[in-house]
């Protein structure tokens, strides 16, 4: 054990982590020249275009020492996307140390902190890298005052590397094995694995990722995971190189795979133990369910698709047991589920996957977030879905999540954050000053708030100079009401919206008026309404076409012309009381895009 390091990176979005890893597997020439290619790790088409990591990923690296002996170095890889923090957590909890990276020529950023917090929680021994020192733009001397600030470091302890060319990546590989510690552990006592992450293999069913604390595993072992209270038998053990090698047993302290041939993703939960059926030890603490913070609607293009997109559902859910799903109907748009989502990053990755890994095209209805409503006998009810909101006359209260945002961002740019915040209704609890040129901003915000434009607003608002990280700090209670589009009368509940009573008008009167936009014209006049219970809030009408009926008619009595007029709206009128409106796609969409 002495001679194992396990550690991950942890880095803002686009601080360079996939392609330090994809540097450090090079240099110990852990993958050849064939197999290398940019972001190695990502295997995921959209993890490479967005340039994200989803999916976190683990590498076995055999680094060969100056003094002689050979290491083993288990990288694993954590997404960096606030939405999938508690798949860092767990990361982060099966490592002994970590590489903080800082991109030259950007300083630290919000998720840099927030991960950095996470990794001091669990105790790991940080090893602070700048990197991108190549670059034109790099400001190394000003960096590391951040850094020196920030984790009270040595400045002579901090790294400077290049990831792109490689420059200071052996000088990484000895600090880690110098000062990240071995891991710790009783070889002889009974298995304790935490599990930090699984995938789904269509031909091997779900494939666990683990790394022990205690005990070994060994193929054909009988193994219970905790939470789920399930007994499996490990068919296949081993560890992770660029692909799965085979072992006859993963040791103490190791990082590991294990194929059991589990079919159902929910048996397998990210943070769980797994211990041995025989002799079961204790779980490992900090296990908790991952709940979905954004829920929305969504629903096939074509009704008859309804089978083909629940399959799709259910092998999407396999690859990723954070998506919940159930069923729901829509009077508009026929039957579809109702999702829970991470967060908003969450929701577009599973609508961009849909489209690709199964050729779905569907309709996602505006996105709302869960709240809590208290009725007047006292009973609580979870409000997912603006149709399960309670009648006003039953209803007590209703409580709605809150989030704590951290900001940071340059001094020139505070005035418009502090509007943006202050008009999502947010209360600023903390500003200070990082550095001269970097302030942190604080503030308590309604979830309700983030989930349409906030993200684009703030970047649109400081020119991209603002990052953003925010946690969950429970409910409170809240003016909530249920806001319905009504057209001709007719309610269509795909467009209902919960929403706070203050912006209930404003967002009723927006929403009129990009729906009176995109409608189709009708040979009756359409009334577009928004409406609070009983009280119409906003109003637009679409006017009718108009054919001409009395183009037959040149000269004579003007009573001829008359009539076939009163004819014409008689039709009209008929029309009207038996006519459907069709509301096309791009109505669900306007609704997330209503300052634009």
């Amino acid at each position: 054990m002495k001679n194992i390091r396990n550690f991950c990176i942890i880095a803002h979005i686009d601080h360079g982590k996939s392609t330090l890893a994809d540097r450090l597997l090079q240099v110990t020439n852990t993958i050849s020249e064939r197999q290398m290619m940019d972001q190695v790790l990502d295997d995921m088409d959209l993890e490479r275009e967005k340039g994200i990591t989803i999916k976190s990923h683990a590498i076995q690296i055999n680094y060969k020492h100056n003094n002689g002996e050979t290491y083993v170095l288990n990288l694993i890889d954590t997404p960096g996307h606030v939405d999938f923090s508690y798949e860092v957590s767990r990361a982060l909890a099966a490592c002994e140390g970590a590489l903080l990276l800082v991109d030259a020529t950007q300083g630290i950023q919000a998720q840099t902190i927030s991960n950095l917090y996470l990794a001091v929680e669990n105790n790991l021994e940080i090893i602070p890298v700048i990197n991108k020192i190549d670059m034109d733009g790099a400001m190394i001397d000003e960096v590391k005052d951040q850094i020196v600030d920030l984790i009270g470091c040595k400045a002579e302890d901090i790294l400077m590397a290049s990831g792109r060319t490689g420059i200071g990546v052996d000088g990484i590989l000895e600090a880690i094995v110098s000062r990240i510690p071995s891991p710790k552990g009783n070889p002889l006592a009974p298995l304790q694995a935490l599990i930090f992450d699984c995938v789904f293999n269509p031909f091997r069913g779900i494939i666990v990722y683990y790394r022990i604390t205690n005990g070994s595993i060994k193929k054909g072992d009988k193994i219970k995971f905790v939470s789920t209270d399930t007994i499996y038998e490990a068919d296949e053990v081993g560890v992770l190189k660029l692909t799965m090698l085979e072992q006859k047993e993963v040791k103490c302290g190791d990082v590991g795979y294990l194929i059991t041939g589990i079919k159902v993703a929910k048996e397998v939960k990210v943070g769980d133990t797994i211990v041995n059926a025989v002799n079961p030890a204790e779980a490992i603490k900090g296990f908790e369910d991952v709940k979905p913070m954004v829920f929305a609607g969504i629903f096939p293009v074509n009704t008859d698709e309804f089978e083909e997109l629940r399959e799709c559902m259910d092998k999407l859910q396999l690859n990723d047991a954070s998506l919940t799903y159930e069923l729901e109907t829509s009077q508009a748009l026929g039957f579809g589920f109702r999702c829970g989502f991470l967060g908003l990053l969450h929701m577009e990755i599973i609508q961009e996957r849909l489209e690709r890994e199964f050729n779905q095209t569907v309709i996602t209805t505006v996105p709302n977030v869960s709240f809590v409503a208290y009725s007047t006998k006292g009973e609580v009810i979870q409000v997912n879905n603006p149709s399960e909101m309670l009648d006003p006359t039953q209803m007590d209260r209703i409580e709605e999540p809150f989030i704590r945002a951290q900001i940071i961002t340059k001094p020139d740019y505070i005035g418009n954050i502090m509007t943006l915040c202050l008009g999502k209704r947010g209360i600023l609890l903390n500003q200070s000053y990082l550095t001269q040129s970097r302030v942190e901003l604080i503030f308590e915000i309604p979830l309700t708030e983030i989930v349409f434009d906030f993200y684009d607003k703030l970047k649109s608002q400081t020119r991209g100079y603002a990052s953003f990280d925010y946690s969950p700090i429970g409910y409170r209670e809240s003016d909530i009401v249920k806001m319905d589009i009504l057209l001709n009368g007719e309610k269509v509940d795909a467009l209902s919206a919960l929403i706070h009573r203050a912006r209930s008008q404003e967002f009723g009167r927006k929403l009129c008026e990009k729906l009176k936009e995109l409608l189709p014209r009708q040979q009756f006049q359409i009334a577009i309404q928004a409406a609070i219970g009983a009280k119409v809030v906003a109003r637009e009408n679409i006017s009718a076409m108009r054919k001409d009926v009395t183009a037959k008619c040149y000269g004579g009595d003007i009573s001829r012309k008359r009539k076939l007029l009163e004819k014409q709206k008689e039709g009209k009128k008929r029309m009207r009381q038996i006519g459907n409106v069709e509301v096309p796609q791009e109505a669900f969409l306007a609704v997330l895009k209503l300052d634009d």
